[in-house]
């Protein structure tokens, strides 16, 4: 018991150092990395405490709670390469399919 005490407090001071270069990241994608390792550390703390507690539940959350995390990451990722989370269609790419149409 004292073993898994030990493994949250762990966690619990890397979670603080991450938000710690959250903060302090001197680029935005350090500061990416840093969210996303925190929900990676959330998803160990979340499964831990299902093990502690001895609810198995918990570790469904976890899983839900890393999908979450990772589409969110990727889609912070898109929108800060792209400045937009879906493409528009070129105008003249789809005047050009209707135009072919009718000719």
């Amino acid at each position: 018991m004292n073993m898994f005490v030990a493994a949250a407090g762990a966690l619990f001071v890397s979670m603080l150092l991450v938000i710690v270069r959250s903060f302090a990241g001197p680029t935005i994608y350090d500061r990416v990395l840093a969210v996303n390792s925190f929900g990676t550390l959330t998803v160990l703390l979340i499964g831990l405490l299902g093990f502690l507690t001895g609810r198995p539940d918990f570790m469904d959350i976890a899983l839900l709670y890393a999908l979450i995390n990772f589409v969110g990451t990727i889609a912070v990722l898109k929108f800060l390469r792209y400045r937009s989370l879906g493409r528009a269609a070129a105008p003249e790419a789809s005047e050009g399919i209707a135009g072919k149409e009718r000719g």
